[in-house]
This record gives C-alpha cells, sequence and structure tokens, in this order.
C-alpha cells in the first residue's frame, strides 16, 4: 500500500505540474501529500468506506481540511450524497471538487499497485465491478473527459 501511494502521488505531481504550466492554480505540495495520504484509511478498512474514514483519521490528527477532503473524496470519482447514505455514510457529497481533489482521485484511478494503467483498462475494471449501468461509470468518464486535457492525456 505504501507503494501505491507513493505511485498516486508521483503521477499526481507530474499532473498538477503540467496544470500549472497551462496557467492553473493548483498546490502542488498538496497534490503530494494528498497523494500520499490518500488511502490512510485503508488502516482501518479495505472497503468503500476507507474514504471516510481516512476523513476522521485526517480530523483527529489536526490535518488541513484541504487535505482531510482529498482523503475523503478521492474514492471512485466520487460519492454524491444519496449513494453515501445508502452506504451508511453522512448524506453529504464525497464528490472531488477543487482541482487538488480531482487530480489525486484521477491519479489514483490510473495506478493499480504501483503500476500505470490506462483509462480504458481503469473503465472497464469499473463497469465489471459495479456494472456497465452504475452512475459511477458516467462520473469517471466525465473526470477523464475533463482532466485528460489539461494533464495531457490520450482521450
Amino acid at each position: 500500500m505504501i507503494e501505491h501511494c507513493k505511485a498516486v502521488s508521483q503521477l499526481a505531481v507530474e499532473f498538477a505540474k503540467r496544470a500549472k504550466t497551462k496557467g492553473m492554480n493548483v498546490d502542488i505540495d498538496l497534490v503530494r501529500v494528498g497523494g500520499l495520504l490518500h488511502d490512510i484509511g485503508r488502516s482501518k478498512t479495505h472497503s468503500v468506506d476507507h474514504g471516510f474514514k481516512g476523513g476522521e483519521i485526517a480530523s483527529s490528527l489536526g490535518l488541513s481540511e484541504p487535505l482531510k477532503l482529498i482523503i475523503e473524496r478521492h474514492v471512485g470519482s466520487g460519492i454524491p450524497a444519496d449513494e453515501a447514505a445508502k452506504l451508511g455514510f453522512p448524506r453529504r457529497d464525497f464528490i472531488p471538487v477543487t482541482l487538488e481533489e480531482r487530480i489525486v482521485s484521477y491519479a489514483d484511478k490510473l495506478i493499480e499497485g504501483r503500476r500505470r494503467k490506462s483509462f480504458d483498462v481503469t473503465l472497464d475494471r469499473f463497469a465489471k465491478e459495479l456494472g456497465s449501468t452504475h452512475p459511477a461509470i458516467a462520473r469517471l468518464r466525465r473526470l477523464h473527459d475533463e482532466l485528460a486535457k489539461v494533464v495531457e492525456e490520450p482521450l
């Protein structure tokens, strides 16, 4: 898991630097740390609630709100309030909002273990695990369509 977090952080920083060269306001240090800590909740659980649990851990450690939100919102391509409630989370959105949150979430989807994979491989895995009509598939496509342009990933 440590190697995975390092790989996500490295890719996310690469993406953030590309965004910065395009004139976007992005906090590269926040992205770096967010990538390293995005899976801190896996110390408690390996289920979909690891993001939410990670946010609780971040709060208990006094980590910044922007960092806590990266950790909470990186799962999948985000979890809206209605789906969060069905999963037993607090009824609020866990959708990545800021550029830093979206970059770390996207980088996480492109790293399996510590290896880089294509978006198509990620999309296929999501469809197999969740079903091809699950709303997370459309959210993942939107995240990709938005960020691929910024970070120069193939569409």
